[in-house]
């Protein structure tokens, strides 16, 4: 877990993740199929555990990897659970996150969302005002009170994410001035525990002095909204964004400079305010690293002087490879998994089985020149926004199959779509008669 660029380096072994070998993988789950090292997801969060400020809560982030396994896992090792859909909220309970240590953030929530929320006395991170009088209103018909924390869209904007959330117009959030023009908001909604505020900025951040500063303001404008609207400070969360490098030129933080610059914020707020719960949120950065996404090639071909590499599985399972948000398609790092290959390498468009020109998992991949038909190749560092992030019903495929690597043990936590699953939950009708 230091500076490390993104590389494509040679290899002269066959590839393996805790001493078991991809082939060996794919001959026992078939291919597509992503494969998460659970080694590496624990390292990844007690790094931070162990280095931060010990009054800071780590909330895994259930929309960058929300399968229950992982969860459970993240569960098992400290790691409280922030979740977006009603799905998500039933996954972290059934993987035995408590209620005290969930909380439900996402713009558009629905009366039932709510509803459980409340039923359940789990955190609400209110995003508008319109919803604000749901939920209280929820909760008085259910004769209870609702604990809701504020996000707040700063006026402020922190530079160096790769997709900012705040200070500019957003779905997300209340406004800052709104809030500050508001200072009556609490009496209105007496069926609400307004106990603190959340602000998320953006998503990778690879610059610890960017993760910084967004902390410090973040905490300066909790303290100015708490004295401004008489709201208890019982929790502040401060986002997370803690980015992956997935390109050519990109490097990932460096925990040990991220928490050197980090602590001393929550420290001076800790000193100030001592009852507050201080809640990091972190998806990505937790899991990201520990994915492989592995097709097996079916054919290779050349078209007008570039070589193609067709595999069994494409962007229907991994959208993120296709470089949504980019000008410039940049390929997540890519290496051939069941052998060494030639020294000599060449330039390979490495594409799925759909029938659209952006099913391109990789542009000129530089791979070996010996690629060959049943050969496995992998897209490293796709452990988050993977298969549910994608068009997986797209031609019909259904989902991959999906494995954790733990403590030397492969283990099956999603099993692959058939047919007969696909179809299950269609409606035939028969039109050969006339009747209506």
């Amino acid at each position: 877990m230091t500076d490390t660029p993104v590389t494509d380096a040679p290899t002269t072994q066959e590839r393996a993740v805790q001493g078991i070998a991809f082939s060996e993988l794919a001959d026992r789950f078939g291919t597509p199929l992503y494969v998460y090292d659970g080694d590496e997801i624990a390292a990844r969060l007690r790094g931070l555990l162990d280095r931060l400020h010990p009054g800071v809560e780590v909330f895994y982030s259930l929309k960058a990897n929300p399968n229950i396994s992982v969860c459970a896992l993240l569960h098992s090792l400290g790691a409280r659970a922030e979740v977006s859909s009603l799905t998500e909220l039933i996954t972290a309970q059934r993987a035995g996150v408590p209620a005290e240590h969930i909380m439900f953030l996402g713009p558009g929530k629905s009366r039932a969302e709510v509803t459980a929320c409340v039923k359940d006395d789990v955190l609400l991170i209110c995003e508008s005002f319109g919803e604000l009088a749901l939920i209280d209103e929820v909760a008085a018909g259910l004769g209870t009170s609702a604990r809701v924390v504020l996000r707040v869209n700063p006026a402020f904007a922190v530079k160096g994410s790769g997709l900012t959330m705040g200070g500019k117009p957003r779905q997300f959030g209340i406004d800052e001035e709104a809030l500050l023009a508001d200072p009556e908001l609490a009496g209105r909604h007496p069926a609400v525990r307004l106990s603190g505020f959340q602000v998320y900025m953006g998503t990778r951040i690879l610059t610890e002095e960017v993760v910084a500063e967004n902390t410090g303001r973040i905490l300066d404008l909790a303290e100015r909204l708490s004295a401004r609207l008489g709201v208890p400070l019982d929790l502040v969360d401060v986002g997370g964004g803690l980015g992956v490098a997935y390109f050519a030129g990109e490097r990932d933080l460096d925990p040990e400079r991220t928490v050197e610059l980090l602590n001393p914020h929550f420290e001076d707020f800790a000193a100030r305010h001592p009852g507050t719960r201080l809640v990091m949120e972190l998806g990505r950065y937790l899991v990201g690293h520990s994915g492989t996404y592995a097709v097996r090639v079916r054919y290779v071909k050349e078209s007008r002087g570039e070589q193609f590499a067709v595999a069994d599985g494409g962007t229907n399972h991994h959208m993120a490879a296709v470089g949504i948000g980019s000008f410039v398609k940049r390929n997540f790092p890519m290496r051939l998994l069941n052998r060494a290959g030639s020294d000599e390498r060449r330039k390979w468009n490495v594409t799925g089985p759909l029938c659209t020109p952006n099913d391109t998992l990789g542009k000129a991949v530089e791979l070996p020149a010996d690629l060959e038909p049943g050969d496995l190749v992998g897209v490293d560092r796709s452990g988050a926004y993977g298969p549910t992030a994608s068009p997986v019903h797209f031609l019909s495929h259904g989902y991959p199959a999906e494995v954790l690597v733990h403590r030397g043990r492969a283990r099956l936590i999603r099993s692959r779509d058939d047919a007969e699953e696909m179809l299950a939950r269609q409606i035939l009708h028969d039109f050969t008669t006339h009747e209506d």
